[in-house]
């Protein structure tokens, strides 16, 4: 039967729509592994690999020492982490990260338009303590950048740092009760603790295409930018591409931000697209700063805490960040089953919803692009969360733009590298450099996402340990492995403002800690029924998406057109998981997960 909605405007054909989406998405799906990706760090594209933004390392003395405390990797997980120690009273904290300097992410890539697309009073971890208003609502990746620096500052976190460096393995002694830590520049030294937080992005990707070594023009990736050919360092165009053809290849999230903020520098612009985004307002402003001084205490905690609740479907009385984060579509679903006392079929409203939703923006698209085959190009046909949400107030408006072309692939990617250009479809276009927008590497199996060989007691691994599936208390602790922990996606809640949940994951693990250094002979390692009672909470509480999933467009959401089925996060949401961690910290319950020393 064909599921239709009436109103008084007009009848949504379900069936239509659905069957129009998959068309889309079966234009994505290649057997053959073309148009698929490459890790960029080995072989001929290792270059794409290097660090445009510090020299080379200089050399140093080995590293031979005792810690309190490894942090492995300097993004805004391990700063958080590392400033929350701090204030738990450990002195020895080193970092150890292969980038020049902090920010993780925001330290790799410094593209022209760069900026975060959550707005900054909820996103900057730690803004109340660190007290520096961001300039506006969304604030430029640079900034970003230097809040990091400022918290690496503030916590006085640089002090033990080993930057330009990679931890190789790590590895648990029972009779010192120490981890032995070596990295890829011959140090070696004993740390009490190692934080493990290397996020889920590892280096960037390349599409895999036919001839890409026979291309005499230059390339990089939007993660390494190219400073010295472009003429920026990030914080603006790229004035040296003024007689340069270009293609940019990719019309993601960094697509979206990084074509408007270069067209006007260039003399051509090709923009290479295989299934284009779904573009909402972003509605950028700066930020007043008698706003910032009239919030009392606590006031980032509670809008992060609105943030979420809204965007995650809870509700709230009111809306204080009021972006269109919180209009995405299962948020839109959600209040509308709300105003209707949660009547009806939540599936069906929350599917209609999202129609309504994706017409909005295609209905965007069309008034925006002035020529009508570029604008049917760009309009999404799929649903709205298949893809990450973009927002922008200048990407649909640069095809407007003489200079501005839209290659679309009709999703099939770049036939083939020539050594002029690239070809699409059959056609040609010759271009001096093509910039690849096309996203990173993502490593699913968290035991080796930190690319560390991590050895527990009796000498097993963390992979062999978790070979038959993950085994941890809230996502961070886990049974062989003393005073080892993860910050990230494992077994724990996820939401769009991921620096929220770092800050919560940060604050749990050094509650751990500080209660551990409090009594003094004990490590942090949980019990086997504390573990066993965490693993059926995730198993009981799983959301099985792969069935939404394996309707999308292919990309990173969906694994690439193939979804994994056992998801790996708590199937409650970001509110339930915080309420769990603060019941679990106020009740007292550290007992499963410290174990007496067996030196005490």
């Amino acid at each position: 039967m064909t599921q239709t909605r009436s109103t008084e405007e007009t009848t949504v054909d379900l069936d239509a729509v659905r069957t129009r989406y998959r068309l889309e998405r079966d234009k994505r799906l290649r057997p053959d592994g073309l148009g698929q990706y490459v890790f960029t760090n080995s072989g001929e594209f290792e270059s794409f690999s290097r660090d445009p933004w510090s020299d080379a390392p200089a050399t140093r003395e080995t590293v031979h020492d005792d810690v309190d405390v490894t942090i492995v990797g300097t993004g805004f997980g391990g700063l958080v982490a590392g400033a929350y120690l701090r204030k738990a009273g450990l002195e020895k904290i080193r970092f150890a990260d292969p980038a020049g300097d902090v920010g993780g992410t925001w330290y790799w890539n410094r593209y022209p338009g760069i900026a975060c697309d959550v707005e900054s009073l909820i996103y900057l971890p730690l803004l109340e303590e660190v007290d520096v208003l961001p300039t506006r609502k969304y604030a430029s990746g640079e900034e970003i950048r230097q809040h990091a620096i400022a918290l690496a500052k503030k916590f006085e976190l640089y002090r033990d740092a080993l930057f330009h460096t990679a931890v190789d393995s790590a590895e648990w002694n029972d009779e010192t009760e120490r981890w032995t830590v070596k990295t890829d520049r011959g140090d070696e030294f004993v740390s009490r603790y190692v934080i493990l937080s290397a996020g889920l992005l590892l280096g960037p990707k390349l599409p895999i295409v036919p001839g890409i070594e026979n291309y005499k023009g230059h390339m990089f990736h939007t993660s390494r930018w190219d400073q010295e050919y472009t003429g920026s360092d990030g914080s603006g165009g790229a004035p040296k591409l003024a007689d340069k053809r270009v293609a940019v290849v990719g019309t993601g999230a960094t697509g979206v931000q990084l074509v408007p903020a270069i067209a006007p520098d260039v003399k051509e612009l090709f923009v290479v697209q295989r299934t284009p985004s779904a573009i909402d307002t972003r509605d950028d402003e700066p930020l007043d700063a008698e706003f910032w001084k009239a919030q009392p205490a606590g006031w980032q905690g509670q809008r992060r805490d609105n943030f979420i609740q809204i965007v995650h479907g809870t509700g709230a009385a009111e809306n204080l960040v009021g972006d269109k984060w919180t209009d995405i579509a299962p948020a839109r679903g959600m209040r509308q089953l709300a105003a209707n006392g949660f009547s009806g079929d939540p599936a069906l409203t929350i599917e209609l919803a999202d129609y309504e939703k994706m017409e909005e923006l295609r209905a965007r698209v069309a008034e925006i692009v002035e020529d009508s085959d570029t604008a049917a190009k760009l309009q999404p046909w799929y649903r709205h969360m298949c893809k990450r949400p973009a927002f922008s107030d200048k990407y649909l408006q640069s095809f407007n733009r003489e200079n501005v072309t839209l290659v679309d692939s009709d999703g099939q990617g770049i036939e083939r590298f020539t050594e002029d250009g690239i070809v699409v479809l059959g056609v040609e276009y010759k271009v001096d450099v093509v910039i690849f927008a096309t996203g990173y590497e993502q490593n699913s199996n968290p035991a080796t996402r930190a690319n560390v060989n991590i050895v527990g007691r009796e000498g097993t691994t963390l992979s062999e340990y978790w070979s038959d599936g993950l085994r941890t208390v809230h996502g961070w602790v886990s049974r062989g492995f003393p005073n080892l922990f993860h910050i990230g996606f494992t077994q724990n809640a996820h939401s769009v403002n991921f620096s929220h949940i770092l800050e919560e994951q940060g604050k749990h693990i050094s509650s751990a800690v500080a209660q551990a250094e409090k009594l003094g002979g004990v490590l942090v390692e949980p019990t086997e029924d504390a573990e066993d009672a965490w693993v059926q909470e995730i198993v009981e509480r799983r959301v099985d998406a792969s069935e939404f999933s394996a309707e999308c467009t292919p990309g990173y959401y969906n694994a690439e057109g193939k979804p994994r089925k056992v998801s790996q996060h708590f199937g409650g949401g970001p509110i339930e998981f915080h309420e769990i961690l603060a019941r679990w910290r106020e009740s007292d319950r550290y007992s499963e997960v410290l174990r007496p020393s067996n030196r005490s």
